[in-house]
């Protein structure tokens, strides 16, 4: 790897981090006003759906792992950031085996890991709690993760989309 890629690679990945970090900064200052405890946008998950379609599956993971850190340090402590990593982390996974099964549009996926999202959300809090009861949430959570996942992965095209006609530009 030459200096020029690299550093095309860490603009590009610095990039991304900001970006998912900014994200989770509006969501954690914007209120939602649904009485469903735990519901979220999951704006930083338009990072992540974009990257799995530009970046690839690696840089992806990086990209969410520094994210779920860096946002977990900043705005919450270790019981949030093993909610979010948990969360993430089957997040990631499923939309990644989504993708590569190429079943589903960029919608699609992102919808799978909004579901994905709160179920490993949902699953470290019956850990925790150590009772299935909290699973009484996964209805209301699954519509949220469908609304709010179609949402991204609606804005995750079209970001997509433009991304790959400004590299097209530039060869």
């Amino acid at each position: 790897m030459n200096s020029k890629s690299t550093g095309a690679w860490v603009a590009t990945y610095g990039m991304l981090i900001g970006l998912a970090f900014i994200f989770s900064y509006v969501e954690a200052i914007i209120p939602i006003p649904i009485p469903i405890p735990g519901v979220k946008l999951g704006l930083a998950n338009l990072v992540t759906i974009v990257g799995l379609y530009t970046v690839g599956v690696k840089g992806t993971i990086a990209v969410s792992l520094v994210r779920i850190v860096l946002v977990g340090f900043t705005f919450g402590n270790a019981s949030s950031m093993i909610y979010s990593l948990a969360g993430g982390c089957l997040s990631l996974v499923l939309m990644i085996l989504a993708r590569k099964l190429n079943w589903f549009s960029q919608i699609g996926v992102s919808i799978i890991g909004g579901m994905g999202h709160n179920i490993g959300q949902l699953s470290v809090a019956a850990l925790v709690v150590q009772t299935a009861g909290v699973f009484y949430y996964l209805p209301f959570l699954m519509v949220a993760g469908v609304a709010a996942g179609a949402v991204v992965g609606l804005l995750g095209g079209l970001v997509t989309e433009r991304i790959r006609g400004f590299i097209k530009k530039c060869k």
